[in-house]
């Protein structure tokens, strides 16, 4: 009985998990509201109990927890997208905000699709685009230019501008990477989607004039492979394109560049009389603008298609006018330039003294740049110039051979000066 006794009053060390409310007085057969009021919990101390999604947190990586977010949230298509991403980007655990920032404007857009507003689609994605600008997200930039053109495709309500907006962002990114093909295909999506239409960024920038400008940008890189190439044909063509795109664009400077970019394609080709009508409008677009560096240029290009023709004399004149603006504007390197063309088409002509003299300017303002290439070049070209006339004088003295020609080249031996004509005088 005593021991029936004890059993019955024996008390369990767990609690019944049938019942989870019985045995929870204390030894002193207290109620649980009268123990929980002798003891009260510490605030600070509940604030240490951590729960099990808390601790995952912790203990696992931060790509994991976040994926695991937007599937528990339902965010399915979010997920697939990052899930992809993080398939190459390695090293996404070591940039929390970039990831975090991903997440946040995926689930947005998701949100925003599902309730059919693509507007605010296509601006969570374009905010992706724009928010990896370092050289290492260039790919992130890439997808996020390409998944908000895909999202301003769906937005109707706008004639497309949205989508005009889309491939400028892309075409520039293409163009930063140097893939001009796919560029090219982006502006020119650009151009005819902005054509009429009266589009502005937030600058107050035209849609299309900036599309103009890009492809004349894009046009002209192609064409100077195609020059490199020596495919003139194709370059011609292309540089055609610039220069059309220019003009469009309503840019004075930038039509007056294509012309002679146009030009220089060609005279290289050897349509030398095209070249020099192109180099024209170049000369009377600089002169309105007053550019003297792009004029100097332009006289420089024509006095080589003059002297191709064998028009060296109007040559001469170009190289002068160049010569002449390059000293006005102070623009020594122009200006050294001009001398050693004009010292060029003077030797040619068998005008050695004259050609000295130039070559020799030249090699002075090359001293006052410390450009030693220059220095050097102008060095040899005088020594060229003065050797040959030099010679002239002395082949003329020999041809006649009279008592007083022999006597100068005799005088002309003792004294040893450099300059022949001087001692034969």
């Amino acid at each position: 009985m005593s021991s029936a006794v004890a059993r019955g009053s024996r008390t369990p060390i767990l609690p019944d998990i049938h019942n989870p409310h019985k045995h929870r007085n204390t030894p002193t057969s207290k109620s649980s509201r009268e123990w929980i009021k002798e003891n009260p919990v510490d605030p600070a101390e509940e604030k240490t109990q951590i729960t099990e999604h808390e601790i995952a947190l912790f203990r696992k990586p931060l790509h994991q927890n976040v994926c695991v977010a937007m599937l528990s949230e339902g965010f399915h298509r979010s997920f697939a997208e990052l899930f992809a991403l993080l398939q190459r980007w390695k090293e996404a655990e070591e940039h929390p905000h970039k990831l975090q920032t991903i997440q946040h404007h995926l689930t947005r857009a998701e949100t925003a699709e599902r309730a059919g507003q693509y507007a605010e689609v296509y601006e969570d994605h374009l905010f992706l685009a724009s928010f990896f600008t370092e050289p290492e997200d260039e790919w992130l930039k890439r997808h996020f230019s390409q998944l908000a053109l895909h999202s301003a495709r769906k937005f109707k309500m706008d004639c497309g501008k949205r989508e005009a907006e889309a491939n400028l962002h892309l075409g520039q990114v293409y163009l930063e990477k140097g893939q001009l093909e796919p560029a090219q295909e982006r502006y020119e999506a650009v151009y005819h989607l902005s054509m009429g239409r009266p589009w502005q960024d937030t600058s107050g920038r035209m849609h299309h004039s900036r599309s103009c400008d890009e492809l004349q940008r894009v046009y002209t890189l192609l064409a100077q492979t195609l020059l490199q190439d020596h495919h003139y044909a194709d370059a011609i063509k292309m540089f055609n394109k610039a220069y059309e795109m220019a003009k469009e664009s309503g840019d004075r400077g930038q039509e007056g560049e294509a012309a002679y970019r146009l030009g220089l394609a060609y005279q290289s080709a050897g349509d030398q009389k095209t070249a020099k009508e192109l180099f024209s409008v170049n000369i009377e677009i600089s002169t309105t603008l007053e550019n003297t560096d792009s004029l100097g240029r332009a006289y420089e290009a024509i006095a080589k298609s003059l002297e191709s023709e064998g028009n060296l004399t109007e040559a001469t004149e170009y190289l002068e006018k160049f010569a002449e603006i390059s000293l006005n504007s102070k623009q020594d390197r122009n200006l050294e330039k001009a001398y050693m063309c004009l010292g060029n088409i003077l030797n040619s002509r068998k005008q050695y003294d004259e050609a000295c003299v130039h070559f020799k300017h030249a090699y002075e303002i090359a001293c006052n740049l410390a450009s030693v290439p220059r220095l050097q070049k102008a060095q040899v070209c005088v020594s060229s110039a003065r050797a040959l006339g030099m010679m002239q004088t002395y082949h003329t003295i020999i041809e006649n051979p009279e008592r007083q020609n022999i006597q100068k080249i005799i005088s002309w031996k003792e004294r040893r000066e450099d300059n022949f004509s001087v001692a034969t005088s």
